[in-house]
């Protein structure tokens, strides 16, 4: 296994851990947050990102099992992001469009769809089913993150093409 994967794995255990602890003596989650509503909502995307990126190098490595703790972390922060978009919390620094307060209960939805879709490909993963995982997998950018990215988020800027060199006209 790859250091790298290892990291994340001790990472990804953590949260997990920490979420467990903090349901399991009655304590919100709310307190790993920061009064920052923009960069402690940034922070937790980078992490599904992060997760989400580590999930798919695992599926292409064969490792369809130890998707599953991918597919929980984004199942558990997945909770967590409707509290990190407080009214009035639009800035320049943030890349959310203000439809997500016009259309609160879409945006409520969106986030639980992400976790219904994380809860399916750990249980495929789970069940060692390589087949289930990468059919769940293939869809899971569109069906789970894109379903808030998409109405939500404002896109990240395209790279610039260059222009065409001119053609130039060949003798005859």
């Amino acid at each position: 296994m790859k250091i790298r994967h290892v990291k994340t794995g001790i990472v990804l255990g953590s949260l997990i851990a920490l979420a467990l602890a903090s349901s399991a003596t009655g304590q919100s989650m709310t307190k790993l947050w920061t009064s920052d509503a923009v960069a402690d909502r940034q922070r937790l995307m980078k992490l599904n990102g992060a997760s989400w990126a580590d999930a798919q190098a695992k599926l292409k490595a064969g490792s369809i099992e130890a998707i599953a703790v991918n597919a929980e972390t984004l199942a558990l922060t997945s909770t967590q992001i409707p509290a990190l978009f407080p009214e009035g919390s639009l800035t320049d620094k943030s890349k959310a469009k203000p439809e997500i307060w016009q259309k609160w209960a879409e945006f409520e939805a969106a986030a639980k769809n992400m976790g219904v879709q994380a809860e399916k490909l750990r249980d495929a993963a789970r069940s060692k089913d390589q087949a289930a995982t990468e059919a769940v997998a293939k869809e899971f950018g569109r069906q789970a993150c894109g379903t808030c990215h998409q109405p939500f988020r404002v896109p990240p800027p395209q790279p610039q093409q260059p222009p065409a060199p001119p053609q130039q006209l060949q003798p005859r």
